[in-house]
């Protein structure tokens, strides 16, 4: 019985060496990723920007185009109206009647009100495309502005990346082997406790008789039984699973050990 009791008491204790192990890995990666901090949002949010303001540009200047297609449309309008002058002009001249010719007046009018209207509505598009391209300029300039920033960020987080990139991605596996070693439960109880704390800490060191990061007091008892290794113990306080310090010292070490490995 004594046997089968101390066989039990080393399995528990792999579980939460393994879970510590785990820990340290994830806040390995979660230190990585700090270090970058809010570039990759900052680069996001650029390009976002960036491809706003280039959509809004591509549409200014489709309005543009359209004013100058307008421009186009009545400086022909304005050349059949007085080509219709011209003609009715030399009508007029062998007219038989005066109604004949009061007609082909009213169409002169018509026709000379329709080049008045045609010159204003020019005039009318001229100063829209000033406007435009008054805006248009300013539009390419802040464009211009943010793909030299983003480039800039760009390359801040090429740096970064270049320098991490490679030890991240073996932490990320180291990781992924570490859970395989966790029954499902415990690794599912993990990463519930992990994602549910800011820092990301789900297994944590008792340190000064407290759990790690908080000022709550362990009752002794509890501290003896997480001392003893025999069964997974959750902080009822911060609600994170319990390692004593020696057990952590001792995973801390293999884990440095590991981590100057990979960065060589």
């Amino acid at each position: 019985m004594a046997t089968a009791k101390s066989k039990k008491s080393v399995s528990t204790e792999d579980k939460l060496r393994a879970l510590y192990n785990l820990q340290l890995i994830d806040s390995r990666i979660d230190k990585i990723r700090t270090v970058r901090g809010e570039l990759p949002y900052e680069v996001q949010d650029l390009e976002d920007e960036t491809e706003g303001l280039a959509t809004r540009l591509e549409k200014l200047e489709m309005e543009r185009k359209s004013l100058e297609t307008n421009i186009s449309d009545k400086k022909n309008a304005i050349t059949e109206s007085k080509a219709l002058i011209k003609k009715y002009k030399e009508q007029q001249n062998n007219v038989r009647n005066n109604r004949e010719f009061e007609s082909l007046n009213k169409e002169l009018e018509y026709q000379d009100l329709e080049i008045k209207l045609s010159e204003k509505r020019i005039k009318e598009s001229q100063a829209q495309i000033e406007a435009k391209d008054e805006v248009i300029n300013a539009t390419k300039d802040e464009l211009e502005g943010r793909k030299k920033d983003l480039e800039i960020k760009k390359k801040e987080l090429d740096e970064i990346v270049g320098e991490t990139q490679k030890e991240e991605d073996t932490l990320l596996k180291k990781s992924d082997d570490a859970g395989k070693k966790i029954d499902e439960r415990l690794l599912k109880a993990y990463k519930r406790i992990r994602n549910g704390s800011k820092n990301g800490l789900a297994v944590v060191p008792i340190d000064r008789e407290a759990s790690a990061g908080s000022y709550i007091k362990i009752p002794p008892q509890r501290q003896l039984d997480v001392a003893a290794r025999q069964k997974i113990i959750v902080d009822e306080h911060s609600g994170r699973i319990l390692v004593d310090k020696e057990l952590a010292e001792e995973e801390q070490e293999k884990m440095e050990a590991m981590f100057k490995k990979i960065n060589k």
